[in-house]
């Protein structure tokens, strides 16, 4: 049975139990009341000490200490109205504190989904298929088009087109020549290729990859309640001031008095309410947060670490320049070269077409399209053959004219990546692609800054030419570029250590870094799943602006929780002083404090709004 699940048992058995009780002592039935009574308090008595013995074993202290110590002696005192409206606080603030810490579990489903089950060995002659687990280092495998590799290897054929997003964050195809180390997880977007393996499945980079998504979840400290965090002072000074009202009058109903409105229920309850409060709200502005334990480690965050690809840029190709020869119109090649480009689902195909119907350019249908997996492709469009592809597919062995090499040059000090376009076999176009900063970067690190973040820095895979592009734009304060998952991970441990980290990111590659970080953001509405499941908060709406959003209101609803734990241990604490000097009775006290509940209540629940 759950945590959960018990304390809604030991609340519904209290709530019955003072119906019950209520209803008897209507009918004039005082001792059967008290019964009741006292028979729904015990198991919230058993419950609690059991939990408090457990808690002590593993070297923590709480203040519901206090709450056994009340309820205990109002039983021994023969005052079980007061104990059971006691346990009905307490049980109650439990269910509510185990709402907002309710977080979501490690689920590596979309890691182990997308784990390669299968390869395809090729031997004496033919392609057998057999389970990952049994691809021995030195075996000659297959991997056809649109297949993620299963294990590392070397590849074997003359040429591979290798997505290696999932590894690296790098959106555009990576080109591979025989003999490059090519790494299990990416995805074959060209034509099937023979590679052989380097590495059995378990030592390879992707089943490395869910290894250190499990070990930092598994290192990652847990929740500590922030009740707790008073429990050393409140606990003695509770029992000191009981005890003085007991010695000074004599009466142990006063102490039983002070007992009961001390019973830390603003405690138990502010931040959990403030802190599904600001769950709530966050969900309304479009970002996902796993349980109260996420938001108040955002709130504390103090450095912030962003990927490259898909979070500080739009994370795709992005036609930037086009260059022609003098006297051919831009648009009009444009609109050639996209129209043969709608024949393929390649990224940069992809681009050309959206960038041509930004334009408002009208696009014609290709015919006798031919496609060259990883170079490019050609066709008819309108009657005019068009090649839109590499520099070898489209050019071969010819030098380029000097607009075109000087179009290329720029392209290469940008870090842009060149297409090139032939119409009726003459080169007609140079076009320059290259992922852009999102718009909305510069205005989210300022507020970042605003909201206490002292460092920002970026972590990529992407070569450092890239990354140094980026930093000149940016208000960043280091750099760390060339960096795979197990690099990632290494640097988020370490600034983790020193100094409360969030890390941002969008791919599979991150999730191990997303989950070492104090607290993980991920990029999740164009359904990283990976990563999201690594995270501690998700992004739903594709605004990078969303993170300074969830940034604000986990500060405003901490603040709230820290307000209403204050407010609520100033009016328990008038209210001892008043229970110590005989103006109070169990009863009364416990009826008192459940008006000082509810006043923390409200104030929690302004973490719903939007505040200033």
């Amino acid at each position: 049975m759950s945590a959960r699940t018990a304390h809604l048992i030991l609340l519904a058995i209290a709530l019955a139990g003072l119906a019950v009780g209520i209803a008897l002592a209507w009918q004039g039935r005082p001792q059967e009341a008290a019964l009741v009574w006292t028979i729904a308090t015990v198991p919230v008595v058993i419950g609690l000490a059991v939990a408090i013995v457990r808690d002590f074993l593993a070297g923590m202290v709480g203040v519901d200490a206090i709450a056994l110590v009340s309820m205990a002696t109002a039983l021994a005192l023969g005052e079980p109205l007061a104990g059971v409206v006691v346990a009905i606080m307490y049980a109650g603030g439990n269910v509510l504190e185990h709402y907002a810490r309710l977080r979501a579990e490690l689920n590596l489903r979309a890691l182990t989904d997308r784990t390669p089950r299968i390869a395809r060995r090729i031997e004496n002659g033919g392609v057998n298929e057999l389970p990952v687990a049994e691809v021995d280092v030195g075996d000659e495998l297959l991997v056809r088009a649109g297949e993620v590799l299963p294990v590392d290897g070397a590849l074997e054929s003359e040429v591979a087109i290798i997505d290696e997003s999932a590894l690296t964050g790098e959106p555009l195809p990576v080109q591979h020549a025989a003999g490059d180390e090519l790494r299990s997880g990416s995805v074959n977007v060209g034509e099937a290729f023979r590679f052989r393996a380097t590495a059995a499945a378990a030592q390879s980079t992707y089943a490395g990859i869910v290894r250190m998504v499990e070990a930092a979840y598994t290192a990652k400290a847990p929740f500590i309640r922030l009740a707790d965090r008073f429990a050393i002072l409140l606990l003695p000074v509770t029992l000191i001031i009981a005890g003085a009202a007991w010695l000074a009058s004599g009466d142990p109903v006063r102490a039983l008095a002070v007992l009961v409105v001390a019973t830390p229920c603003p405690l138990i309850l502010a931040a959990p309410i403030a802190y599904v409060a600001g769950v709530s709200r966050a969900a309304h502005v479009g970002v996902l947060m796993k349980g109260g334990a996420a938001l108040e480690a955002l709130s504390q965050a103090k450095s912030a670490i962003f990927d490259k690809t898909g979070t500080l840029t739009e994370g795709g190709a992005h036609l930037v320049a086009i260059d022609t020869p003098k006297g051919q119109d831009p648009d009009k090649v444009l609109t050639l070269a996209a129209s043969l480009e709608q024949a393929s689902s390649n990224v940069v195909a992809l681009a050309v077409v959206h960038a041509a119907g930004h334009k408002g350019l009208h696009l014609h249908q290709p015919h006798e399209v031919r496609e060259h997996r990883g170079k490019g492709m050609e066709g008819r469009v309108d009657n005019t053959l068009v090649c839109v592809g590499s520099r070898g597919l489209v050019c071969g062995d010819k030098p380029l004219a000097k607009w075109a090499q000087a179009a290329v040059d720029r392209a290469a000090e940008s870090n842009s990546l060149t297409v090139f376009v032939a119409v009726d076999g003459k080169l007609a176009a140079v076009l320059a692609m290259r992922d852009l900063l999102r718009t909305e970067v510069a205005e989210t690190l300022a507020v970042l800054r605003s909201c206490g973040i002292e460092r920002i820095a970026m972590l990529t895979g992407d070569s450092g030419e890239a990354a140094s592009a980026v930093k000149a734009s940016l208000d960043i304060d280091q750099v760390w570029a060339g960096q795979t998952p197990s690099g990632k991970v290494d640097i988020v441990a370490k600034e983790a250590a020193r100094i409360p980290t969030m890390m941002i990111g969008d791919g599979i590659n991150d999730a191990p870094a997303l989950a070492a970080a104090t607290v993980g953001v991920a990029m999740g509405a164009k359904g990283a799943t990976a990563s999201s499941e690594a995270a501690d908060i998700v992004i739903l709406i594709d605004r990078l602006d969303r993170v300074g959003d969830a940034l604000k209101i986990s500060q405003r609803s901490r603040a709230i929780a820290m307000q209403s734990i204050v407010a609520g241990l100033a009016l328990s604490g008038a209210a001892m002083v008043v229970a110590a000097f005989g103006y109070l009775t169990p009863v009364a006290g416990a009826i008192l404090q459940e008006f000082i509940d509810v006043a923390v209540i409200l104030n929690a629940l302004r973490a719903l709004g939007a505040g200033k």
